[in-house]
């Protein structure tokens, strides 16, 4: 159980990683297109990856799903998760967008009770409880308001995201990683694609690099994300998504010449801090998890 939580937790560094990359793609092609658009090409752009390296391996009985009640309910989430973040990164930095969709991790250990029945002692609950804290002063980044319409999709975004993220443990069970990721893929690129076609704008042919960058990014992206939750469980390998926000002030210095805001790295400290905290108790207090399969 140890070495599988290791091998899970270098896993979700390089997802996490290759994930960055793709939201630079996405915070690119929002410049020029509608949010559900975008949320329609990074599925479309993907899936020729994915449906190539299961050719290349010749895994087609891969692709088979078990659970479709789960495989619709991920696609839908997919869809309102991704079209949530490409908005809130339409009209918030990169930075300050993971900011708040960093209060994932803690809000996966929450659901983590209710939906795989695992225990989270009272300590744990704090942290999240104060995670949450930071996540609230984040989302007044300017002092001005309560919120902002960017940071309240980012924070949908981030409870759509834990829901699905739960959901990949349960499918663990039955269905493998590439069915997991292919059939999100799929439904997520079918119904995104029938909103976007209401507002849709003819894509620019200097933008094809970018497309093509953003489905390899997300293909490889997401089955590392898919792998890293069977291999370790959800509240040891969630914190390790907070090392996104170095990568998104990064580039968001390189690309945009954006620096990150004071209240910003408060409130994210906060979260950062309530994740590893939730970490470190999980560490010493050996807690087991039981998946629980309706």
């Amino acid at each position: 159980m140890q070495s599988s939580n290791v091998r899970g937790i270098i896993t979700m560094v390089a997802a996490v990683a290759t994930f960055a990359v793709m939201d630079v793609t996405m915070k690119k092609l929002v410049e020029s297109y509608p949010s559900m658009q975008v949320t329609f090409i990074r599925g479309a752009a993907s899936l020729p990856f994915l449906l190539g390296a299961t050719a290349l391996f010749g895994r087609w009985s891969d692709l088979i799903p078990h659970r479709w009640p789960l495989h619709v309910l991920r696609g839908f989430l997919g869809v309102g998760t991704l079209w949530c973040f490409v908005y809130a990164l339409n009209v918030l930095s990169l930075a300050d967008t993971y900011a708040i969709f960093m209060s994932a991790p803690l809000l996966i250990t929450a659901l983590s009770v209710p939906m795989l029945r695992e225990h989270v002692g009272w300590r744990r609950w704090a942290a999240v409880l104060v995670g949450l804290v930071g996540v609230i002063i984040v989302l007044k980044p300017s002092g001005a308001g309560l919120i902002t319409i960017g940071g309240v999709a980012a924070l949908a975004s981030a409870v759509m995201y834990a829901v699905s993220a739960i959901t990949v443990r349960i499918l663990s069970r039955t269905d493998s990683s590439a069915a997991t990721v292919y059939w999100t893929l799929l439904l997520l690129t079918l119904i995104s694609g029938a909103l976007a076609s209401i507002h849709w704008v003819p894509v620019d042919s200097r933008h094809w690099l970018w497309i093509a960058g953003l489905g390899l990014s997300g293909a490889v992206g997401q089955y590392l994300f898919t792998r890293a939750f069977r291999l370790a469980a959800p509240s040891a390998i969630a914190p390790i998504e907070y090392t996104a926000l170095m990568w998104g002030m990064m580039f968001d210095w390189l690309l945009w010449m954006t620096a990150p805001g004071s209240r910003m790295l408060f409130g994210a400290a906060i979260i950062v801090a309530s994740g590893m905290y939730v970490l470190y108790r999980e560490k010493v207090g050996g807690t087991k998890q039981e998946l629980v399969i309706p």
